[in-house]
């Protein structure tokens, strides 16, 4: 059975419910996954034996890209881990009116590609409020069971 580690930073819950709705569909594939909230996450856990991560936060901001705030420590702490091809996946939500619109989303997997790991599909960026988006999640999910495999 395939594993996956499901990593995410909300401070409103949208990130949180994305991370779910994520989870619930690897989970009907048939994948064996962990769903953790980042401040309880140690980031050596990437590189246990995990077959697909998949690292999700939010952003804030409207000058400079801000990292959701428990992911940001987090962030700062990937350089010490190397990801030697672990199959990787970013989501994450926030507001296209925005100058960076879901900027942390592409810091993380600049970051997570920077550490070794293979991001295996496009990044998924919700803008606003998770449930306006509710299909693009589920399907972007679906590629992602799809890819790893």
């Amino acid at each position: 059975m395939s594993s996956a580690l499901v990593v995410y930073g909300s401070t409103t819950g949208n990130t949180e419910k994305v991370a779910e709705m994520i989870n619930g569909v690897l989970n009907d594939k048939g994948w064996d996954t962990v769903l953790k909230d980042v401040s309880e996450t140690e980031v050596e856990e990437l590189v246990m034996d995990f077959d697909l991560l998949l690292l999700g936060s939010s952003t804030w901001g409207d000058e400079d890209i801000e990292i959701q705030e428990d992911f940001a420590e987090f962030y700062e702490k990937m350089d010490s881990v190397k990801l030697n091809g672990k199959k990787v996946a970013v989501f994450g939500c926030g507001d296209s009116s925005y100058t960076h619109f879901c900027g942390a989303v592409d810091v993380i997997q600049e970051k997570s590609a920077e550490m070794g790991g293979v991001i295996i599909c496009d990044s998924l960026k919700i803008d606003g409020d998770y449930d306006d988006g509710e299909d693009d999640i589920l399907e972007w999910a679906e590629e992602v069971a799809q890819q790893a495999h």
